[in-house]
């Protein structure tokens, strides 16, 4: 649950200003893996900073950090200092300037998310414990095990559209998987967006690690994935949880209509 900046000692905000150079504080507008989550600016620059004082926020956030100083490469933020004081654990994170991006058909953010995608899909997991494809999404399939990075929650919120490229932040789910797991998990936001599951598997087939995905891999994914949502959805008013079961619903229908389409083609041969 966010809480207010003012709710932190004093002991860490002004280990805080001391290292920033100030504390002008602005909270961030969405999340909750960390209790305390604000871009300050001081006379050093601009940080994004977490904090957690819970057991849970800890261990995400400690997590969080051991996979962000772990994780080389263009498109995650790197993780300027961090400190622990007054039973909090304090993040500063290089701060992402931009806006979030667009996914919707056409966009020129697309290309920027195509591009990551690659780098992403060829990046061996660090050396560091991550989730597991069944620890992540309470479901499992032989071939969803790998060795590849899969950040797990591309959605708009954690992709920023800065004057230097595309940035992917929170990496607290990051998870050790074949790459097309991130595909897979990537086509809810794209049908969020405005794609059909259709147009979303257009797009996601640019990727080489999609045309090599096994489809009945991916049908069962799709399936499980819209019973854990709908499963979520009917025991929550969270209107988050129940636009994912509708957007997981539309792919998994997708593919089943796919699997029938095949079904009766194969049955005239």
């Amino acid at each position: 649950m966010r809480i207010d900046w003012t709710a932190l000692p004093e002991a860490v905000t002004k280990e805080v200003a001391d290292r920033a150079g100030g504390t002008h504080i602005i909270p961030a507008a969405s999340g909750d893996h960390a209790e305390i989550a604000a871009a300050v600016t001081g006379t050093s620059g601009k940080v994004f900073v977490k904090a957690a004082h819970t057991d849970f926020g800890v261990r995400s956030l400690r997590f969080e950090l051991r996979v962000s100083e772990a994780v080389s490469g263009p498109h995650s933020p790197a993780v300027e200092w961090h400190f622990e004081a007054a039973g909090w654990l304090v993040v500063g994170f290089e701060h992402c300037d931009g806006p979030h991006a667009d996914l919707s058909p056409g966009s020129p953010d697309l290309d920027l998310l195509g591009e990551a995608l690659t780098v992403l899909g060829e990046t061996p997991a660090p050396d560091v414990p991550l989730f597991s494809p069944k620890a992540r999404l309470g479901f499992e399939h032989p071939t969803m095990n790998g060795d590849a990075l899969v950040h797990t929650d591309l959605g708009p919120a954690n992709l920023i559209v800065t004057p230097r490229g595309l940035r992917i932040v929170d990496w607290a789910m990051a998870t050790k998987a074949r790459p097309w797991v991130e595909l897979a998990m990537l086509t809810q936001w794209l049908i969020s967006a405005g794609h059909t599951p259709e147009q979303a598997e257009q797009w996601l087939a640019r990727q080489p690690a999609w045309r090599l995905a096994d489809p009945e891999a991916l049908d069962y994914f799709a399936t499980m994935n819209a019973e854990k949502w709908a499963s979520k959805s009917a025991e929550s008013t969270a209107a988050w949880m129940h636009d994912l079961a509708v957007w997981t619903s539309q792919w998994a229908a997708h593919r089943c209509q796919i699997g029938k389409t095949a079904q009766r083609t194969n049955s005239h041969t």
